[in-house]
């Protein structure tokens, strides 16, 4: 009986101890606010971490992720199994282009990513090929390509947790990461 009565409480204690607590962001004016999980009440990505409470559009500083996650936007959604380019993903990634004329000493990373179904290994090589479609229409659309480098996540870093249809369209993706 003692046994399981010790047993219960330390795992009551391995519970609490493992009990987390929101993260708080602290804006350029040194404000503190809640961070966000990067979506909005609607669902849709708003760019990962991002405080509703934090850094608004006019404080972003020019050339930085900031300033490409609210003018730009940094990322494009996919097809289940699809790695090409819808033409609202193609519409984003030519305002990132014009974006980094703007900015011609700045390099990005296209990070690709996939939602949790299939293999590790399907999903990294996906996550690949998506990655590299929005490079390769970058580099067609006039980036030289020595500014664009490429990686993928697969369905390592999801954007939305969650096994259902919202989290799926959520979690693929390319995300365009200023270097």
């Amino acid at each position: 009986m003692r046994m399981k009565f010790l047993s219960l409480a330390a795992a009551v204690l391995l519970v609490a101890a493992c009990e987390s607590t929101p993260e708080t962001a602290t804006s350029a004016d040194g404000t503190a606010g809640s961070a966000t999980s990067g979506v909005d009440s609607a669902g849709l990505g708003t760019g990962a971490g991002v405080s509703s409470q934090g850094l608004g559009a006019g404080d972003a500083a020019p050339g930085s992720q900031r300033d490409l996650e609210v003018n730009v936007g940094d990322r494009v959604f996919f097809d289940t199994d699809r790695s090409d380019l819808s033409g609202e993903a193609r519409e984003t990634v030519a305002r990132q282009a014009e974006w980094l004329r703007r900015y011609p000493n700045t390099r990005i990373v296209i990070e690709g990513h996939a939602d949790e179904r299939g293999t590790r290994e399907y999903n990294l090589a996906l996550a690949e090929r998506r990655a590299v479609a929005v490079r390769n229409y970058m580099v067609a659309l006039g980036i030289p390509a020595a500014r664009v480098s490429t990686t993928s996540y697969g369905k390592e870093r999801p954007a939305v947790v969650g096994s259902n249809d919202a989290a799926y369209a959520q979690n693929r993706r390319a995300v365009t990461v200023v270097n």
